[in-house]
């Protein structure tokens, strides 16, 4: 329904302006809308590869440990020379004006591993690699969850803004153009009819007086 503007000349060529504006800002929520929908999808597919990965990992983990357990006896012993890590470092990188996070684990310098070799076997190497992997691929799976759920967030306001300027703001736009142009059409028109009945009663007039 069209808003009762008053129907002056000044407020249809604002109302065109705000009904072009809210094109363009339907036309640059869409895109940005396709842009984020497209980054999400990337990155769902690399979730899942990187979960895999992972269910891989401490398959190969569990099962290093498992026999490391048997060859050595019970490892917690050696467990407890492993170090707390607090090498986990977030920063953030911006897609269409959406933050996401960017994870990553510090490469220590000493890359030699913590605990003794006289009391240990290669089957505990393994379980302790392939739990650092588990590690790494842990940060980088939650960096792609995190990222997939700000971005799916910021779909559905982008999708409601555009909606919203779709579905009722350039309607009603388009509604008060319409009332606008049809009112000052109307009143040219009487205006017109208005100077038309002026000048055919002057005409009478002008031959009356010369009939005189």
């Amino acid at each position: 329904m069209a808003v009762q503007t008053v129907p002056t000349k000044g407020n249809l060529l604002a109302t065109k302006k705000s009904l072009e504006l809210s094109r363009t800002g339907f036309e640059l929520l869409d895109r940005k809308r396709n842009i984020l929908i497209r980054e999400m999808m990337a990155l769902i597919d690399r979730a899942s590869a990187i979960q895999d990965k992972i269910d891989l990992t401490y398959a190969q983990a569990y099962k290093a440990l498992q026999t490391a357990n048997i060859s050595l006896g019970i490892c917690q012993e050696i467990s407890r020379t492993v170090p707390l890590d607090d090498s986990l470092r977030v920063a953030y990188r911006s897609v269409m004006g959406v933050e996401i996070p960017m994870v990553s684990l510090e490469e220590k310098g000493d890359t030699n591993i913590p605990y003794g070799l006289s009391n240990t076997n290669s089957m505990m190497d393994r379980a302790y690699e392939r739990f650092n992997e588990v590690k790494r691929l842990t940060a980088e799976l939650a960096e792609v969850e995190n990222s997939v759920y700000r971005l799916a967030d910021a779909i559905k306001k982008t999708q409601k803004r555009a909606n919203a300027l779709k579905n009722i703001m350039i309607p009603r736009f388009e509604a008060t153009v319409k009332f606008i142009s049809d009112a000052l059409e109307e009143k040219d028109r009487e205006e017109f009819s208005r100077l038309k009945v002026i000048k055919s009663q002057k005409a009478r007039k002008k031959e009356q007086a010369a009939e005189r």
